[in-house]
């Protein structure tokens, strides 16, 4: 096939939104305009915008103190609460890049998140501070663990400020899902964040009147930077509860809601949905992995607003793509945020391909990273294009269409085979709960597919004509065909609910090889 240029990907894009502006700088400039405005409100008590800016001020002081010198890295465990806030803009105000550290994670990959990115001083919830004062011996050179909750607060004497910020210097550092290999430090600037908290503002349509519901299980810097950009009011929801954020949405007027796949997945299968409603929420939002389209409409359909989907990476900071509320397209995750390109280009040859065709998706725009840590060589080809290593395809006007990550997919003999069209479909038998898919090496044909279902409670017989399997089978190409069928007790996946498709390549591959094809056990 020759090369192609897809006119829908090449298109100029809409110059990006955002001022020119350090990320504490948002935080300022909410305080300015809009004081005594709710900026965070918790089953605790609400906090004005004027209050947390001046709490921001004395953590900023306190950091530098328990740290010793500017531009030492600071970890902030992202807990769902004021006090991560208070910690992630105090740390940035006082001209130390902030870690975003998961405290979901286990031992291993904390200690290797904190030591790759050298942190200095941790700011904790007392429960993982604990956990890092016995992984203390691992790391040479963590400094202090400070209790989020001992934070100082309270003004600190006019003029006393961090230093100028360098608007392209590193203000945050992210770390990548580690779904496919140990999580990369992603190191994003100033002028990244603001950039991606304006296009984030600008497409979910937040601005001073917004109310938004998170109801993620812990605090991501992206809704944050983007409500604190729009000068919104954020309700945090810390109860897990499918309900939860409904009932939450509702008490506070919520404009917005944000939530995580699974927790939504769960929602539209609550056996209340049918007497659930949401009176003023405009729109429903998901992120982090897909939401299954059947389970979008169920929701959409019972609330009468769009349930609509993004796109991004922590190297995007994280936002390229989101539906518009107004434009919801099923399946997609939308299209480009303002500023940002996309194309799709051929896996080996790397030449744009049409609208239409399937590919590895290639972004770029201002919310790019500025690198890995540690890694030297551009993170770019030469033209600026980041290749997500995600594999999908565009429509004419824009929209996009995940398949799956070039790391899943597979080859049958020479067919290209996505884990997740798969699932998409197994998912659909009634005696399967829960379920994923990984390659098993075939010697014949390079690799067939092997499932892993969690059963549901009333689940017939697994074989014959009318098993999950056959069921697959008699919907998918030969090439597509599960091969082998594995019964488990829960599907392996990260805290936002990715499979970690690693963990089930590895079982596949130590699983029996002498099973005859098709015959599931």
């Amino acid at each position: 096939m020759r090369p192609a240029t897809d006119l829908a990907a090449g298109r100029p894009a809409a110059p990006a939104p955002g001022p020119d502006l350090p990320l504490d700088g948002l935080l300022r400039r909410a305080a300015a305009v809009a004081p005594d405005r709710v900026a965070i409100r918790t089953p605790l008590g609400d906090t004005s915008y004027a209050d947390l800016d001046a709490e921001v001020d004395t953590a900023a002081g306190a950091l530098t103190a328990a740290v010793g010198r500017t531009g030492a890295v600071v970890g902030v465990v992202a807990s769902l609460d004021v006090p991560f806030v208070v910690a992630y803009y105090g740390a940035v105000r006082a001209g130390h890049p902030v870690a975003v550290v998961n405290p979901l994670m286990g031992d291993d990959a904390l200690v290797h998140a904190l030591g790759t990115a050298e942190v200095a001083a941790v700011v904790a919830p007392p429960r993982v501070a604990e956990r890092l004062e016995l992984l203390r011996p691992r790391l040479p050179k963590l400094g202090g663990v400070i209790t989020a909750e001992r934070l100082p607060t309270g003004l600190l004497p006019p003029g006393e400020r961090g230093p100028a910020a360098d608007l392209d210097a590193v203000a945050c550092i992210q770390f990548t899902s580690g779904t496919t290999g140990a999580p990369k430090a992603v190191r994003l600037t100033h002028r990244n964040l603001v950039a991606n908290a304006a296009q984030i503002a600008a497409v979910h349509g937040l601005d001073g009147d917004s109310v938004t519901v998170n109801h993620l299980p812990l605090y991501h810097p992206m809704h944050l930077n983007s409500a604190v950009y729009a000068a919104a009011t954020q309700v945090l929801c810390p109860d897990s509860a499918p309900t939860a954020a409904v009932t939450a949405a509702n008490r506070h007027r919520a404009t917005h809601l944000y939530s995580l796949p699974v927790r939504l997945a769960a929602l539209a299968a609550d056996p209340g949905l049918g007497e659930l409603r949401l009176d003023t929420v405009r729109a429903v939002l998901s992120g982090g992995s897909a939401l299954l389209p059947a389970q979008a409409r169920a929701l959409s359909d019972q609330f009468g607003v769009p349930v609509v989907q993004g796109y991004g990476l922590a190297e995007t900071s994280p936002l390229t793509h989101c539906e518009r509320p107004a434009d919801p397209r099923p399946g997609s995750v939308g299209r480009p945020v303002p500023g940002t390109d996309c194309r799709v280009v051929d896996v080996a040859g790397r030449f744009a391909l049409p609208t239409g065709e399937r590919g590895e998706i290639q972004v770029r725009g201002p919310q790019l990273m500025a690198g890995y840590l540690h890694e030297d060589g551009p993170a770019t080809d030469p033209d600026g294009w980041f290749s997500t290593g995600d594999i999908g395809y565009q429509e004419a006007d824009g929209h996009l269409f995940l398949v799956d990550r070039l790391k899943d997919v597979f080859k049958h003999e020479n067919w290209l085979v996505s884990p997740t069209e798969i699932e998409q479909v197994l998912i659909r038998h009634p005696a399967v709960l829960d379920c994923a898919v990984a390659d098993h090496p075939d010697p014949s044909a390079g690799a067939v597919a092997h499932a892993f279902v969690v059963l549901a409670p009333d689940a017939g017989p697994l074989d014959g004509p009318n098993g999950p399997a056959a069921f697959v089978n008699g919907r998918l190409p030969y090439y597509q065909h599960i091969r082998h069928l594995d019964v488990v007790d829960r599907i392996p996946r990260s805290p936002n609910g990715k499979i970690l498709r690693r963990t089930l390549r590895e079982a596949a591959a130590a699983a029996p090889t002498d099973r005859p094809p098709g015959d599931p056990t």
